[in-house]
């Protein structure tokens, strides 16, 4: 199977590679769309902020790339979020995969940190998306956006309000939390997505 996370200008992609690598898969960590286009499961990663992140997908082809892909595409953390129509950070339009805006986390009391960091349950989630049984389990979040619940919530998380903790469209997947930092969860999700 030839997997291919996508190079682009932000953090976290090494992890994803070393995640990976426990499940048995050598990943390719690439930006050359021809062999992008040529992969079997695509990975979008990334730590980073929105504004200038979609600058440098715009500027390398990589945005109309991505829309185009037909594979299952699996988008972490800030690559969900660049999966929306628009985000908060920095006012940007995005890839408008999933229709839904990127809000800003706003604490509604003293207890409120944002980012939201650590680990969190999620519920409300769809089995057959990653084909396993991940409902109330704990994955590790790192954001100070989030996506609302929206028509693509497949998954659901709490903190401050309910948002969407994983979204699905066609061949579109994505969480918030990160996948590669969530232990056993995190193995299952990425098993389940080499699999689909």
């Amino acid at each position: 199977m030839k997997v291919v996370i996508i190079k682009y200008n932000a953090g976290n992609i090494f992890s994803v590679y070393c995640a990976l690598k426990r499940v048995g898969i050598d990943a390719i960590i690439t930006d050359d769309k021809d062999i992008i286009r040529s992969a079997d499961k695509i990975i979008f990663p990334g730590v980073g902020e929105a504004a200038s992140t979609m600058k440098y997908l715009k500027e390398h082809g990589l945005d109309e790339l991505i829309k185009s892909l037909k594979q299952p595409v699996l988008g972490i953390c800030i690559g969900m979020q660049l999966m929306c129509s628009r985000s908060e950070e920095g006012n940007v339009d995005c890839l408008g995969i999933f229709d839904a805006e990127v809000k800003r986390f706003i604490p509604q009391c003293h207890a409120d940190k944002v980012p939201h960091m650590g680990w969190n349950s999620i519920y409300n989630i769809d089995d057959s998306v990653f084909n396993c049984n991940i409902n109330n389990e704990f994955v590790y979040f790192v954001h100070s956006y989030y996506v609302p619940l929206c028509n693509e919530t497949v998954g659901c998380c709490n903190y401050i309000q309910p948002f969407s903790a994983v979204l699905k469209k066609d061949n579109f997947y994505a969480t918030q939390f990160h996948i590669e930092k969530s232990g056993s969860v995190g193995e299952m999700i990425l098993k389940g997505f080499l699999n689909l």
